[in-house]
């Protein structure tokens, strides 16, 4: 696999030098260079270190695996690939993402999944494996955004405001979600036995990525969140 070090680059220079590579590419010495891999597709990308803002933004396929943390809006507008994130995201993860996956093993910021859009066949997955901040799923109207709570499972699973005008898609919560305030226009009950084949199929690969045991994984509870049909958002965007 091919290398680059990213110490002194500038974001330009740095998205030049990764495109100038065929196939696999490791960047090393990563810290804080913006939109890295943007519209990238079908290549294999290695970060060591911490990118910064819009890490695969317009993402079209192709893999992003990043050996640390990530700033804010990771996969923003990306509409294929998959980008892995083995410690903690910023906020507004995933913005308006209609496609692909994100996969992250830590915590993620505010905002995570606003205005997500399925588009098509593609639905958009993102799996966070700690905590979200609040205004999770904002407007969320495709896709499936999951939080599994793995670290602090003592603490909220999500901060404040979850699902605002969310009006489309999914939420998978692990926690019971007692302490967990939802709006009135969403619809969020105890995951049933369908909701569990779905997550188990979600979570697969995820497991696999980083190394978890599945079957922990499913064994604690889960919420399921769904905007509610009968108290729709819409009614407060449109005329009756």
């Amino acid at each position: 696999m091919t290398s680059v070090n990213a110490e002194g680059l500038g974001h330009k220079e740095l998205n030049d030098a990764i495109r100038a590579i065929e196939g696999p590419c490791t960047v090393e010495a990563c810290c804080g260079q913006r939109f890295i891999a943007a519209g990238m597709s079908g290549k294999d990308l290695l970060i060591r270190g911490t990118p910064g803002n819009a890490l695969g933004a317009y993402l079209n396929g192709g893999t992003i695996t990043v050996r640390g943390s990530a700033q804010d809006a990771v996969g923003d507008t990306m509409n294929a690939g998959t980008i892995v994130i083995h410690g903690n995201i910023g906020d507004a993860a995933g913005y308006a993402m209609r496609g692909g996956k994100i996969y992250v093993r830590g915590n993620a910021g505010y905002r995570a999944g606003i205005h997500m859009n399925a588009y098509k066949e593609k639905v958009p997955l993102m799996v966070i494996g700690g905590r979200a901040g609040s205004f999770l799923g904002e407007y969320q109207a495709g896709g499936v955004i999951i939080v599994l709570n793995l670290d602090a499972p003592q603490e909220k699973c999500v901060g404040f405001f979850p699902c605002t005008g969310m009006h489309g898609g999914k939420m998978f919560l692990r926690s019971a979600c007692e302490n967990v305030v939802f709006p009135e226009q969403v619809s969020a009950h105890p995951s049933s036995e369908e909701d569990l084949r779905e997550l188990r199929a979600s979570l697969a690969e995820y497991c696999g990525v980083f190394g978890l045991d599945l079957e922990a994984v499913l064994s604690a509870p889960f919420t399921t969140v769904t905007p509610d049909s009968g108290n729709p958002y819409r009614r407060m965007y449109v005329a009756n």
